[in-house]
């Protein structure tokens, strides 16, 4: 980011943001750095929606900045451009998301008009010992949500969450997972359509698209 007025250099790999705000740097092993409630306030305000949410869930989740620091930040930036989805993006960050597609499967179910999920939703056994932790949950359907990645595909892996898929089934967890096609080519359309049904199974089915 550059002090507005001085010129914009050409830098491969790097995008360069004229600052409209001005703002005091803080120095991490030597370099001069946006603040971070500055840094995620504008991200939340220049990035597509899908990749400001997991932004900001971040820098909660690392302790970066706190809710009350952008709340001021945010006040800051009433009238720039895109402060109204940073305002609402900041309003609805979860510092318990674990991952990027975990805040964007969230996001999409929200956009969706769905009941919002609990993330990171504990399940207990018949001991009330943790047994298994969801990405996504919704305790009172007894309906979960998860991002299945690559790391999915893997032996010992799939044998725990066939493991895991089936204790859940076992007491009544409908469980649904999604691909990086389904968050990226087809989120709405496919996602939605999935888990309303299965969170309202007396509602007329819909099919999803393909």
């Amino acid at each position: 980011m550059i002090p507005a007025g001085a010129p914009r250099p050409r830098l491969r790999g790097v995008r360069v943001i004229t600052s409209v705000l001005d703002f005091e740097p803080i120095r991490i092993d030597g370099i001069p750095c946006v603040p971070a409630a500055r840094c995620v306030v504008d991200l939340a305000r220049l990035l597509r929606r899908l990749d400001a949410q997991p932004a900001v869930d971040g820098a909660l989740r690392s302790g970066a900045c706190a809710p009350d620091a952008l709340a001021r930040e945010l006040v800051r930036h009433a009238d720039l451009r895109g402060v109204v989805q940073a305002r609402d993006l900041v309003r609805y960050a979860d510092p318990a998301a674990q991952c990027r597609q975990e805040s964007q499967l969230r996001l999409v179910i929200r956009d969706g008009g769905l009941p919002a999920p609990t993330a990171q939703l504990r399940i207990l056994d018949d001991f009330h010992i943790t047994r298994y932790i969801l990405d996504l949950g919704w305790e009172e359907h007894r309906v979960g949500a998860e991002y299945d990645g690559l790391t999915h595909t893997e032996p010992e892996r799939f044998r725990h969450d066939r493991d895991r898929h089936n204790w859940l089934a076992s007491r009544g967890w409908r469980m649904r997972y999604f691909t990086d096609r389904d968050l990226y080519r087809r989120p709405h359309q496919h996602i939605i359509s999935v888990l309303r049904t299965a969170l309202f199974p007396d509602l007329p089915y819909s099919t999803p698209r393909p």
